[in-house]
């Protein structure tokens, strides 16, 4: 996948993709993003176990993405396919997905996730944090407005992280994007990218919260 300079916003190959852009449709992330999003050298292995006795996701099936080190709870009503998995532009490692749980049948939710192809330091954190959700932002919606909501420290299983939540205007007042990254360790920073679209779904909204909830490094 090309990789553009940090400051080159190249223009977007495709439309903002529902819940992921496919494979044979490459073409370059915008700005920053590319930066910390690079080509799989191997394929993703995707194991499907229990969560534990306790937190948001307890007793619910499991993806453990071995690319990005990091395993995540599946809410009730989301799916994983690792066949779909296979078929994310490279950047993206793994997703699960949902449709909305009540009446509206416009709203859905994906998280993508992935290994950033360069080490955050803890103090970079919250500045590459935000670039990327900007990035990803301008990537998924082409021409379409976004504001910083939150920007907040946060720690995935002992690790610090930070999280950046964007509201996306137009389509519905639900379309959100939160990215966050952590530093495993010295060699190694991995990312979740939650979206919302459509009518707006709290529950939607705080099922993003509770796959983050239930990351750990793997």
């Amino acid at each position: 996948m090309t990789t553009p300079s940090p400051m080159t916003h190249p223009p977007h190959p495709y439309p903002a993709p529902r819940p992921a852009p496919p494979r044979s449709r490459r073409g370059p992330v915008a700005g920053l993003v590319a930066l910390l999003l690079v080509g799989a050298t191997a394929v993703a292995a995707f194991v499907w176990t229990r969560g534990g006795d306790s937190g948001p996701l307890a007793g619910r099936p499991r993806v453990t993405d071995t690319r990005a080190g990091l395993s995540y709870g599946v809410p009730e009503g989301w799916t994983h396919d690792p066949a779909e998995d296979k078929g994310l532009i490279d950047a993206f490692s793994s997703q699960i997905t949902s449709k909305a749980h009540g009446a509206s049948t416009s709203a859905g939710g994906t998280v993508l996730t992935g290994r950033a192809g360069q080490t955050v330091a803890r103090a970079d954190l919250r500045r590459v944090t935000e670039a990327a959700a900007r990035s990803n932002a301008e990537f998924f919606f082409p021409d379409r407005p976004a504001t910083l909501e939150e920007s907040h420290a946060a720690v995935v299983d002992g690790r610090p992280a930070h999280t950046a939540v964007l509201r996306i205007e137009g389509d519905g007042d639900g379309t959100r994007l939160e990215m966050t990254l952590v530093t495993i360790h010295a060699e190694r920073t991995s990312f979740l990218l939650g979206l919302t679209t459509g009518t707006s779904d709290p529950t939607l909204t705080a099922d993003l919260h509770d796959v983050l909830a239930s990351t750990t490094v793997s």
